[in-house]
């Protein structure tokens, strides 16, 4: 094979809770993360120069080659295979960066999957897993996709019950905000969690959308939503577009309203104004090979 085409799913996090700050400087948490349908498209193609990189759009807040999550991945994946896997990457971005979205973890994900196809590796899921730790903690999740539960630093996976059906609008302010600064900011902050995740666990396992609407939250909103206002802005407008609860997704800035219906999803998407906001639905998969 000397070519694979894939789309990398963004994801959304239906639930957030912030449990503590760990030895290393990470955070445990416990989340519930959702694929939805809007992806970043991943080229991949064998080439004899190692590895090189484009992207399309070139847009800003991606970073240099060598510290995007692509290259990463792909060095992490040379190392454990010991393989020459020269490969020229083509990202063409859908997932708006900054966003709390998982737009880096998925391009990752996809180069694994990619990578293992493209080559004939033989690894298994689990074992690709492993690796994507290695880049990134959502990385493990962007592989397998669906819903799940992630415990640790989000890289212990407990598949739970697709979603009942629904729409989502997802909607992100023109400000981003760094992870890193988002989480010392909680830290220092000490607001009170949430409590969301074993409610959405239940809201799933029930297949009521109303109560999983109802059941969402995010521990890190309030601190996102002092350095970026327009967060709670965009919150208050889907809700008064009809949403059945609005709620944001990672340390933002992305915020999503949860839609039992479909025209209504796509008439507050035309009504909200926002540089960025779409329409989309839960997927089962993290990768999907074109």
């Amino acid at each position: 094979m000397h070519e694979v085409r894939l789309k990398a799913f963004a994801k959304i996090n239906y639930a957030l809770e912030i449990l503590g700050l760990r030895a290393d400087g990470y955070h445990d948490i416990g989340t519930v993360m959702q694929s939805i349908s809007l992806a970043d498209e991943v080229e991949l193609r064998r080439s004899t120069v190692g590895f090189t990189l484009s992207l399309e759009p070139e847009v800003g807040g991606i970073g240099a080659p060598e510290q995007n999550t692509a290259y990463v991945a792909w060095k992490q994946l040379r190392r454990l295979t010991d393989a020459d896997l020269s490969v020229g990457v083509t990202l063409r971005k859908k997932i708006p960066a900054g966003a709390g979205l998982g737009g880096g973890s998925a391009d990752a994900a996809a180069v694994l999957v990619g990578l293992n196809e493209m080559f004939g590796l033989g690894l298994r899921i689990d074992e690709l897993c492993r690796v994507g730790v290695e880049v990134g903690a959502d990385v493990p999740f962007c592989i397998s996709g669906g819903t799940a539960l992630g415990e640790g630093v989000g890289e212990i996976l407990t598949p739970l019950p697709a979603p009942p059906v629904h729409s989502i609008v997802v909607t992100k302010p023109l400000r981003s905000v760094e992870t890193a600064g988002i989480y010392h900011a909680h830290d220092r902050a000490q607001t009170e969690s949430t409590h969301s995740v074993w409610p959405v666990v239940s809201a799933l396992r029930s297949g009521s959308v109303l109560a999983l609407a109802t059941a969402v939250g995010n521990d890190l909103a309030p601190v996102t939503r002092a350095f970026v206002p327009e967060v709670a802005t965009l919150e208050r407008a889907l809700e008064e577009s009809g949403a059945l609860a609005a709620s944001m997704s990672g340390s933002g800035t992305a915020v999503y309203g949860i839609f039992d219906d479909g025209d209504a999803a796509r008439n507050a998407r035309d009504a909200i104004d926002s540089p960025f906001i779409g329409v989309y639905e839960p997927v089962s998969r993290g990768v999907e090979i074109a």
